[in-house]
């Protein structure tokens, strides 16, 4: 549960800051994709793969910072996804819930932010795939138009 919160709240406050439609995309489209997978691996509660899925997502957009595990070692935070999957084994847990997190926090990452670099690159009519509704947008408060201006500050 402190993961997902802190996690949720880093993401919020980092990536989605200002983009509120963005992040309800992103919590949307994730509850989808493990819905979709888990009765196919027979798995009955997503809490834990929405976590991973957060973390994913956190650490890829986060390459360079620094953590620790236990004060042992040290590793940056890509690898959080794998270092926790790794105690989780250890501490006996199935790895299914968490191969789930992984996958789809892979699959979001992939469309959201590799995807339009690619389109870009090749010239393809269609560059972003996840964007929010406008009528979404609207019900955030989230306008383009504000998003472009902060980021430009």
């Amino acid at each position: 549960m402190y993961f997902l919160v802190r996690y949720c709240r880093l993401l919020e406050e980092g990536d989605f800051r200002g983009r509120t439609a963005h992040f309800v995309v992103f919590l949307l489209f994730g509850i989808t994709m493990m819905t979709v997978v888990a009765p196919f691996v027979s798995v009955h509660f997503l809490g834990s793969a929405l976590t991973f899925m957060m973390v994913y997502v956190w650490g890829r957009r986060n390459e360079s910072t620094r953590m620790s595990f236990l004060g042992v070692f040290s590793f940056t935070a890509p690898y959080l996804p794998w270092v926790m999957l790794t105690f989780s084994i250890l501490l006996g847990n199935p790895l299914t819930m968490d191969v789930i997190g992984i996958f789809v926090g892979h699959t979001y990452y992939f469309l959201e932010y590799v995807y339009p670099v690619l389109a870009d690159i090749r010239g393809w009519k269609r560059r972003k795939l996840l964007e929010p509704p406008h009528l979404l947008c609207w019900l955030c408060g989230t306008n383009e138009e504000d998003f472009v201006a902060v980021v430009n500050e």
